[in-house]
C-alpha cells in the first residue's frame, strides 16, 4: 500500500540538550519546584537570542530581554515530559514515541557493593577508585595519578542514570576499556539497568589530564516500536548527529555523524542538509547540558545559547524548499538551581520551514512524543504515542 506523502521530504530535528523553559506542574515531586533554565539565565546574565526570538521563542513565554514578536517566523509551543524521569535517554526516547513508566535508576550514593564486586571479578581489575557521583574532569584530576600507580579504573556516576569508567590509555588500552564496559553493561540489568555505561579514556600526566574523543557509550537498546526504526523500516534515511546514535544504541540509525561539541554538531547538521537524503536528520547539541548545566555555569550556558542563535541562520539557509526544521529539548538543567541534577521542566518547541505556516501557537503539548508522531505523520506512518501537530503547521 502506498503511503500518503506529507508536505516535507525531510525533517531536521535539533535537540538543544537540557534547554528547559520552566518547571512542570509535578516538578515538586522531583525536588525541582522553581527551576527555570532559560528564565534564570535571562534574569541573571541576560540573553540575546534574536533568531530564536524571531521564530517565536518569546511567544512561548516572555523572558527577560526576549519578548513576543507580532509576527513570528515559525510555529511555537512547549512540550511536557510525560515519562517518569528527567534524563537524556528518557527525553530522547519520548521524542521517538517511547513513554517510560519507570525511571532509569540513579546512584547518588554510588553503586552497591555487589555491583562493584562483580565488575571487579568479571573484568579482572585489582579494584576500582571512586564509585561516587562526580564531574568527569574533576574526578580524573583527583584520582588519575592513583589510577596510574595502581591500575585501578575510576568508576563514577552522575545525576544521570550512568555507570562511567575512566582509564588512562597507557594504563588500560582503549579496546580493553571497551571490553570492560561491555561486561558492565551485561551486569547492569534488571533493577540496576542504567540508561548508559560510558567508557571515558583519557591521556596526559598528573596535573594535565585530558579526556580523549574515544568515548564510547553502551546504551540500553530501545523498544523497536520507535520513530527511528519506523522510518528506517520504511526505507527512509535516519541520519544521527552527535550522541543520538548511542542514545538509541544505533537501532534504526542509517548513518551516524560524530560530533565532539556544539560547533561540530552544527557543522555536521549543515553538511547533512547538503546531502540528497529523504527522512530524518536527528541532532543532539550536548554542550548546554554537559559543559554548563551540570557544572552550574550560568555564563557559559548563556554564551552557548547565543552561539547557537548566531549560527541558526546558517542552518535555515541550508534548508531546502521541502525541509522542516524542529528545535526542541529533552529536559531542563537549570544552571542557577541547586545541586547538579537535571530539572523537570517544559521544553521549548520551535518549528519553521518554507512550507510551514507562520505564527501558529502550538500550545502546551502533553508529551514530547508529539514531535515524533508529527514526523511519522508526515511520512504516512504512525507511532503508538503522541499527537501529531502536522495539520497545524503545514501551509
Amino acid at each position: 500500500m502506498m503511503r500518503a506523502r506529507g508536505p516535507f521530504e525531510r525533517v531536521v530535528l535539533i535537540v538543544l540538550d537540557s534547554v528547559g523553559i520552566g518547571a512542570m506542574p509535578d516538578a515538586d515531586e522531583w525536588g525541582d519546584q522553581g527551576a527555570d533554565t532559560l528564565g534564570h539565565i535571562a534574569e541573571q546574565r541576560g540573553l540575546r537570542l534574536p533568531n530564536m526570538q524571531r521564530l517565536g521563542l518569546g511567544n512561548i513565554r516572555p523572558l527577560r530581554g526576549i519578548g513576543p514578536v507580532d509576527q513570528p517566523a515559525g510555529c511555537y509551543g512547549r512540550c511536557a515530559l510525560l515519562s517518569n524521569g528527567k534524563d537524556t535517554t528518557t527525553g530522547h526516547w519520548e521524542i521517538a514515541g517511547i513513554i517510560l513508566e519507570r525511571p532509569f535508576p540513579t546512584y547518588p550514593q554510588g553503586f552497591p557493593p555487589a555491583i562493584i564486586e562483580r565488575f571487579i571479578a568479571e573484568t579482572g581489575v585489582p579494584g576500582v577508585l571512586g564509585n561516587v557521583p562526580a564531574s568527569g574532569t574533576e574526578i580524573i584530576a583527583e584520582l588519575g595519578e592513583e589510577h596510574m600507580r595502581t591500575g585501578k579504573p575510576i568508576v563514577y556516576t552522575s545525576a544521570d542514570s550512568v555507570f562511567q569508567v575512566a582509564a588512562h590509555e597507557e594504563v588500560i588500552p582503549v579496546e580493553r576499556l571497551y571490553a570492560m564496559c561491555a561486561k558492565a553493561r551485561a551486569i547492569l540489568r534488571g533493577e540496576h539497568e542504567v540508561g548508559r555505561v560510558i567508557a571515558r579514556p583519557f591521556v596526559g600526566a598528573p596535573g594535565n589530564f585530558r579526556r580523549t574523543e574515544r568515548r564510547r557509550d553502551f546504551a540500553v537498546p530501545p523498544p523497536r516500536e520507535n520513530l527511528l526504526v519506523t522510518l528506517a523500516d520504511a526505507d527512509l534515511d535516519v541520519v544521527s548527529v552527535g550522541k543520538i546514535a548511542s542514545i538509541f544504541d544505533y537501532v534504526g540509525v542509517t548513518r551516524s555523524l560524530p560530533s565532539k561539541d556544539n560547533a561540530q554538531g552544527i557543522d555536521q547538521t549543515i553538511a547533512a542538509l547538503k546531502e540528497p537524503t529523504r527522512g530524518l536528520i536527528f541532532t543532539n547539541l550536548v554542550d548546554f547540558d554537559m559543559l554548563y548545566g551540570h557544572r552550574r555555569d550560568v555564563e557559559g550556558y548563556g554564551r552557548a545559547l547565543e552561539y547557537f542563535d548566531e549560527r541558526l541562520p546558517e542552518i535555515e539557509a541550508a534548508l531546502k524548499e521541502d525541509d522542516l526544521l524542529i528545535l526542541a529539548a529533552d529536559h531542563g538543567n537549570d544552571p542557577a538551581f541547586r545541586g547538579t541534577d537535571h530539572t523537570r521542566e517544559f521544553t521549548p518547541l520551535l518549528v519553521v520551514g518554507k512550507r510551514t505556516r507562520r505564527g501558529v501557537d502550538l500550545g502546551t503539548r502533553r508529551s514530547l512524543a508529539d514531535i515524533g508522531q508529527t514526523i511519522a505523520d508526515n511520512f504516512g506512518l504512525r507511532l503508538k504515542a503522541g499527537e501529531s501537530f502536522l495539520p497545524k503547521i503545514a501551509a
